[in-house]
């Protein structure tokens, strides 16, 4: 079992699906300390050389959870995504054993809602937010869209024809679209940080941060 002393920097992953499995396999590949639960004995067993620590259990059993330590683990992710009442069940049992920062896997909106009114800190929803995600780029001439907040995005996408060999200070881009360009990639190079001085080229790609909309107004200028 993870160290006592060092569950508060850990993470317990509570279903260890598609969604659950992949996460906790990422988190240890960024050297942070897992145990991964899940009531299937041939998923821990597939996952027992890949986690840090691994044990099959029920997370809807109160006993359980706590036998295991639970209550000590500064963040919990539930990966159950099929079974409803499950998800629902083992967020609550999480939030009444205090863990401080809850993770949630929701399968639809309704489902979310559930999940934060019964303790969960934050609600993601994959599938949902993929499709949303790649519904932009299809229709749009994004390179990559990332929505931050509701209504609000970081768009990656090329630098328009008309600001060739201008400087950001002089193209009046937060005035006339209303949002802002925060970072620039130049080929061959990653990315860095702008200034109004910041000499705009072709083949440049921008990092553009604003409302959703605007944002999109902006790529559609490229």
């Amino acid at each position: 079992m993870v160290d006592k002393k060092n569950r508060g920097d850990a993470v317990v992953v509570l279903g260890l699906g598609r969604f659950g499995g992949s996460l906790a396999v990422e988190l240890v590949g960024r050297d942070v300390e897992v145990l991964g639960v899940d009531s299937d004995s041939r998923t821990v067993q597939q996952l027992s050389g890949q986690l840090t620590h691994v044990v099959c259990a029920d997370s809807t059993d109160p006993d359980a959870l706590t036998q295991l330590g639970i209550a000590e683990f500064g963040r919990a992710v539930v990966g159950i995504g099929t079974d409803i009442e499950a998800s629902i069940l083992t967020t609550s049992i999480l939030s009444d054993l205090g863990v401080p920062d809850i993770w949630a896997k929701a399968i639809t909106l309704q489902h979310g809602r559930i999940l934060e009114r019964v303790g969960a800190h934050h609600v993601v929803q994959p599938e949902h937010d993929m499709g949303e995600r790649v519904a932009h780029l299809v229709t749009g001439r994004m390179l990559d869209y990332v929505e931050v907040d509701e209504g609000y995005a970081l768009i990656k996408t090329k630098a328009p024809r008309w600001a060739e060999s201008k400087p950001l200070g002089e193209l009046g881009i937060r005035k006339k679209y209303g949002v802002t360009v925060v970072g620039i990639k130049k080929p061959g190079s990653g990315f860095t940080y702008c200034t109004s001085d910041t000499l705009i080229q072709s083949g440049d790609i921008l990092l553009v941060a604003g409302e959703t909309d605007k944002a999109e107004r902006f790529a559609e200028e490229t």
